[in-house]
């Protein structure tokens, strides 16, 4: 019983370390992420020198003031972005179907560029001598488009100034439904020489997290690169700002992207096409993110294009579908092996109920189905060890000031009486690591982002705004102490006693999705353990019976 309290400490202090480091960020913030750094409104960019050969060494890491230039707006039914005219910058890209962090009444905004926020965009450009770059200007047919009706895309036409004998237009695609850009270059070759150029793709972006992030969220904020053969690799923004990065710089597949909570933006080059991925620390708070393609020849008379995909929007398991180790951008930390199956069977639950909340306590219940015979066998255990507590105090007394002989008693006790003194701790052992899995299951998932479950609970990944549900937790701690055997300690009991409060206190700062799953299977080991302490109770005094006979 001893282990058994002390793995309940563990939790405890595990419960308490999260709620200091995110009171750490919270309070402190400028000791976790450096403050957005913009000037006159407009982000930082590498300057792109035009080559003849690309590689990352041709695009220049001292950083340029871009014009204003005209705002070109674009909607889908999931997205409203806005586009300069100089570059064909998407520089603000909201998502419709996701509210923001601090007013529901507004759209997520992903991409934006200026002040008073984050600093986040998407450039491109091309290398060659006299090509556009994300510092040219463009010209737009027209300020305003829509996909209306009843239209799968919306494309964005841009005409690049006479600079070389290669007519350069950039296509952006939007498509309904859809959180895919395609992003492309056509080149026309008008002279009489073939021409050689080769085109680079880039997220632009501070190390700030989105406002509305709570302060028990220590969630990642950086770039990520995935290869066939280096699997998935996170890249922080302090190794980029040092130097010390070790992803695959040259591959013929995967992708390469930033991520933050909730949300992704990730460049998708065709596979098995050569690229280099690169990455870039700029003046200020600001870095590069990107991929340089091949060079292509475009001969006299040719029209080519050239381009990649953009994928920015939501992180979730089934990305996969759209590119493989593109789901592993949901972070579920270590415990992904756990986390990712527990989100599998929530999702299930989901489909049937469409209450995430409803779907959590049916995953509570599945899990103490599995873990019912381990908790019957702890819970028999437990049963035992109140039924013969008078005996240990007994022998406690008996035994006073000698530790040695204390001991062995107890443990000739436990033998008479067939008690495994260590049987009740197995069960809380098996759910430390499915505690929390499905702490991360419930933090990383953007579906249980503004997931209600009924009344005041509105956020199911966020606190309880009343503090309801951690006090009934507390309370069902308390009911659940009290089926349990009293420690012979006095030290210990007193520690008992105020569990269930320090309890209620940590998970105050707990996601309500992660206090309701706590709730349930509290409750459920409440009628359990009580069956079987009865049942023990009245075996004993049966026995005790016949003995008397």
């Amino acid at each position: 019983m001893d282990l058994q309290r002390l793995f309940l400490f563990l939790i405890f202090v595990f419960s308490l370390g999260l709620v200091w480091d995110g009171w750490q960020r919270h309070q402190h913030p400028e000791q976790y992420v450096q403050q957005s750094a913009a000037i006159n409104g407009n982000v930082t960019a590498p300057q792109v020198n035009p080559p003849a050969v690309a590689t990352p060494a041709t695009i220049a890491q001292h950083s340029v003031q871009q014009s204003a230039g005209k705002i070109i707006h674009v909607k889908t039914d999931i997205l409203e972005a806005e586009i300069s005219t100089i570059g064909g910058d998407i520089s603000r890209l909201a998502l419709l179907k996701h509210p923001d962090g601090l007013d529901k009444n507004k759209p997520l905004v992903l991409f934006h560029r200026g002040t008073g926020t984050h600093n986040y965009v998407a450039q491109s450009g091309l290398l060659g001598a006299g090509l556009p770059n994300h510092n040219s200007p463009f010209v737009s047919e027209q300020d305003q488009y829509t996909l209306a009706g009843n239209a799968e895309q919306v494309q964005v036409r841009l005409t690049a100034g006479a600079g070389s004998a290669l007519k350069v237009t950039k296509l952006i695609t939007f498509h309904k439904g859809s959180y895919l850009v395609d992003i492309a270059y056509e080149l026309e070759n008008t002279g009489q020489q073939a021409a050689t150029t080769s085109s680079y793709f880039q997220l632009i972006r501070d190390s700030v997290a989105l406002a509305g992030s709570s302060m028990f969220l220590p969630t990642y904020v950086g770039a990520a690169v995935y290869t066939d053969k280096e699997k998935f690799q996170k890249v922080e923004f302090p190794e980029i700002e040092k130097g010390k990065t070790d992803y695959p710089k040259q591959a013929s597949d995967g992708w390469i992207g930033i991520l933050q909570h909730y949300f992704v933006a990730v460049w998708l080059p065709k596979e098995k096409a050569n690229r280099e991925y690169f990455t870039r620390k700029l003046d200020g708070d600001s870095y590069s993110v990107g991929v340089i393609l091949p060079e292509q020849v475009v001969n006299p008379g040719q029209k080519v294009l050239m381009g990649t995909t953009l994928y920015a929007g939501p992180a979730q398991v089934d990305l996969d579908k759209i590119a493989p180790g593109l789901g592993l951008t949901v972070d579920y930390g270590w415990l992904t092996v756990l986390s990712a199956p527990l989100f599998w069977v929530m999702a299930l639950f989901y489909d049937w109920t469409h209450n995430w909340g409803i779907a959590i306590i049916l995953l509570t219940v599945l899990i103490k189905l599995l873990f019912f015979p381990l908790s019957a066998a702890s819970y028999r255990s437990m049963a035992k060890m109140r039924v013969v507590a008078p005996k240990l105090e007994k022998i406690k007394q008996q035994c006073a000031g000698d530790r040695e002989k204390l001991n062995r008693a107890m443990m000739d006790l436990y033998k008479t009486e067939k008690i495994n003194p260590l049987g009740g701790c197995l069960p809380v052992v098996v759910q430390i690591p499915v505690f929390i899995a499905l702490y991360w299951a419930i933090l990383a998932s953007v579906e249980m982002r503004y997931a209600p479950f009924f009344g005041w609970i509105t956020d199911l990944s966020a606190e309880d705004p009343y503090y309801i549900l951690p006090l009934i937790m507390g309370a069902s701690m308390i009911i659940q102490m009290r089926l349990n055997p009293k420690p012979t300690d006095p030290m210990q009991a007193r520690i008992m006693q105020i569990m269930p409060i320090a309890f209620s206190v940590v998970f105050f700062f707990f996601p309500a999705g992660l206090v309701l799953y706590s709730i349930v299977n509290n409750i459920l080991s409440i009628g359990q353990q009580w069956y079987i302490t009865r049942a023990a109770e009245a075996e004993a005094e049966s026995k005790g019976a016949a003995a008397k006979r």
